[in-house]
């Protein structure tokens, strides 16, 4: 039974990184820090000292690039102190068998570093993107998410239907093409799809798709189970008063389940 520490990265807009690190600490990690990306740059800190890192929501760069387009230039070709590229130090993260969850922005992010789907084990292609919502609007409501049950997410493991809160204006998923999407299906890559609550079926039905996403797509994980981005944000539903209807009585599974599940696979590990 190890230790799990957690690394919350913040900075350039990101604003969703204190209850990010708050739910990773109710979930039962062990440290929960929250690090701006600069530190990582001047080597303060090391991705090797964690075990689980979390890129959370917020609004990087103000979109301006697009989402989250500046961060993962950043990543890409900026190196820290001892001249070793950042995307390095990630992809040796990753190989070691920890986690890496992005949320809103964080799974923008991931997507355009390639990390997400990474079909073939190839991380560093980008196949997907996350383009403007077909409502044409800034979507801030909650939503149903289906589990996929054959997916490998370590993150959605038996979980049940889920309710979460989304709020942007680029989530839908889209690919270079259908090859490509047939082949994230296909793989049982698609970890949770926006659904119907009547019918507890995946849907392209809005508002219960708030994006028009492809697949109904609210989260994708990558072959390993490892990675896990998705576009509804986990960490605003972590305590009973969060829920829209908690004086009505009505509760789902919180988003903190999520974070449940990566900290006990860590710790077992």
């Amino acid at each position: 039974m190890g230790a799990v520490n957690t690394l919350v990265i913040t900075g350039y807009g990101t604003n969703s990184h204190l209850e990010t690190a708050h739910t990773a600490r109710l979930a039962g990690a062990d440290r929960a820090d929250i690090v701006h990306f600069a530190d990582i740059v001047a080597s303060k800190i090391r991705l090797a000292d964690y075990h689980f890192l979390i890129f959370p929501g917020g609004f990087l760069d103000g979109d301006d690039l697009g989402a989250a387009q500046a961060a993962a230039i950043r990543w890409r070709y900026m190196r820290h102190g001892n001249d070793a590229l950042l995307l390095d130090g990630l992809l040796e993260f990753l190989d070691k068998g920890n986690l890496v969850l992005g949320i809103c922005n964080g799974f923008q992010l991931l997507v355009k570093l390639g990390l997400l789907p990474a079909l073939d084990g190839n991380r560093l292609e980008r196949r997907i993107s996350l383009a403007n919502n077909d409502s044409a609007r800034f979507e801030d409501r909650w939503t149903y998410l289906l589990p996929n049950p054959e997916s490998p997410c370590v993150f959605t493991k038996g979980l049940p239907m889920a309710y979460m809160p989304v709020r942007h204006g680029e989530g839908k998923v889209v690919a270079k093409d259908e090859e490509c999407m047939r082949r994230i299906e296909a793989a049982q890559l698609i970890a949770l799809q926006y659904a119907d609550p009547e019918t507890g079926l995946a849907t392209q039905q809005y508002p219960f798709n708030p994006n028009g996403s492809s697949l109904s797509i609210a989260g994708l994980t990558d072959p390993t189970g490892h990675v896990l981005g998705l576009m509804p944000h986990p960490e605003a539903f972590h305590h009973v008063t969060n829920h829209p209807r908690w004086t009505r009585g009505e509760l789902d599974p919180p988003g903190t389940m999520l974070f449940v599940n990566a900290v006990r696979y860590l710790r077992n590990q």
